[in-house]
């Protein structure tokens, strides 16, 4: 689905990830971790096609990145961002119906039967249909996560790469977000996806992506961290580590000394 090779991104002059050599299967959800300013943000927006300062080789379904128009691209791969805009006088049905125009011309806007069952169907997989007429500023953060969810169903691609989506949400909304996303891969998209909750990364996604010291640290699976030592070298802190019943692991900060 998604393979780079020898890839170097760079932002400003500065070398975020080097020498990075990754393959991303069809179906899978891998997160991206790592600590802030690191290039998790970037390596998301360079394999949609957003970020061009980068050598090296990306392909998609086998296909030179660099080779698909930008409509080819939106087809195939939804990018939602964390960025928060505000989008005045808009309907929800509104800002989900621009997930349609990878399907038409920006100049030749026509909703078609396929336009109406696509932006019926995001809504309805996000649970949100009947916000369908309120207008987005009106709704809270997780009832907007939900209607950029609905935005980048729309588009219907294959996948889906999401900039931390749970971020400013409390538990229970984050919970809901990610199990939409658990049934958007159960139903055979990929997903990558930027989290800065570990704990989240390690109960939901397949593979982790551990970013650090300009290099790609780590593309193991979930079951494969049996301890702290990776999330150590990539945050610089002393980690604990705790083994569930189901075999999973989860990770904390280990408290300092003079901590209480």
């Amino acid at each position: 689905m998604i393979a780079a090779r020898r890839l170097e991104i760079r932002i400003a002059g500065r070398v975020l990830l080097a020498d990075a050599n990754f393959t991303i299967e069809s179906g899978e959800f891998v997160a991206v971790l790592g600590r802030n300013g690191v290039g998790k943000t970037t390596l998301l927006r360079t394999l949609c096609g957003l970020h061009a300062d980068y050598t090296g080789e990306i392909h998609i379904d086998g296909k030179p990145l660099g080779q698909f128009s930008s409509s080819e691209r939106a087809r195939r791969i939804a990018y939602v961002a964390s960025d928060e805009m505000m989008l005045e006088m808009l309907t929800v049905r509104d800002v989900v119906a621009n997930g349609r125009y990878a399907y038409h011309g920006w100049f030749n806007w026509h909703e078609t039967p396929e336009d109406t069952r696509a932006i019926a169907s995001a809504l309805d997989a996000v649970a949100i249909e009947e916000l369908a007429h309120r207008l987005f500023t009106t709704l809270s953060s997780g009832e907007r996560q939900r209607c950029w969810l609905a935005l980048a169903l729309a588009q219907e691609p294959r996948v889906m790469l999401l900039d931390e989506p749970t971020t400013h949400l409390d538990v229970r909304v984050a919970q809901d977000i990610l199990r939409l996303l658990h049934l958007q891969r159960a139903a055979g998209r990929t997903l990558v996806c930027v989290f800065h909750e570990l704990n989240e990364a390690l109960a939901f996604a397949d593979r982790i992506f551990v970013l650090g010291d300009g290099t790609l640290l780590s593309t193991a699976s979930a079951r494969d961290y049996t301890d702290g030592h990776t999330f150590e070298r990539a945050y610089g802190l002393p980690m604990e580590s705790i083994r569930l019943s189901d075999g999973s692991m989860r990770v904390f900060p280990r408290p300092s000394a003079n901590s209480k």
